[in-house]
């Protein structure tokens, strides 16, 4: 089983309903999810005018590849209604892998870990509540080292707390 971080957000609809039923569907698609960090609501990033995120980070294993899961992941989006229509608009659901164990993947459709992670205070403050001293392979950093270089605000604890379910026996697994 491979360690995986995958980050999660929505801007559009019900929220919380939103990230709760994209947590259920990781599930069900073979991720065992291990914890689930805070809620917290952002600001959007690159694009503004648009309603405010909300965002968190699972922690979970699998024993798939990485390639295996973005196929997944993208069919859960898919399903909850994403619609990939301007680049860094407001979305029903995003889902993003963070990290895939240690692997550092780089190619046309999938780059781990994700580029603009070291970047985004919204994604490094529910990593480093969950793995504090987790290194990013390539610039060897722990979460909270980055963390730290992030001054600006924006990004704001919520009540929300996603559910996770036990996981499915492996042989239930889709």
């Amino acid at each position: 089983m491979k360690k995986l971080f995958l980050g999660l957000g929505s801007n559009l609809g019900d929220r919380e309903d939103n990230l709760q039923r994209a947590v259920d569907r990781i599930a069900k698609a073979g991720v065992h999810l291990l914890r689930a960090s805070s809620t917290y609501e952002t600001r959007p990033m690159y694009l503004a005018g648009q309603p405010m995120f909300l965002n968190l980070v699972l922690e979970g294993e699998t024993d798939g590849f990485p390639r295996m899961l973005l196929k997944r992941l993208n069919a859960i989006e898919r399903d909850l209604g994403r619609r990939r229509t301007v680049p860094n608009g407001p979305r029903i659901i995003d889902i993003d892998i963070l990290f895939f164990g240690r692997f550092i993947v780089d190619t046309p459709e999938l780059v781990i870990p994700h580029p603009k992670l070291p970047e985004r205070r919204f994604v490094l403050e529910p990593l480093a509540e969950l793995a504090p001293e987790w290194r990013h392979p390539v610039n060897k950093r722990s979460m909270r080292e980055l963390l730290a270089q992030h001054n600006e605000g924006g990004v704001r604890k919520v009540e929300f707390h996603v559910r996770l379910k036990p996981p499915l026996p492996s042989a239930a697994r889709i």
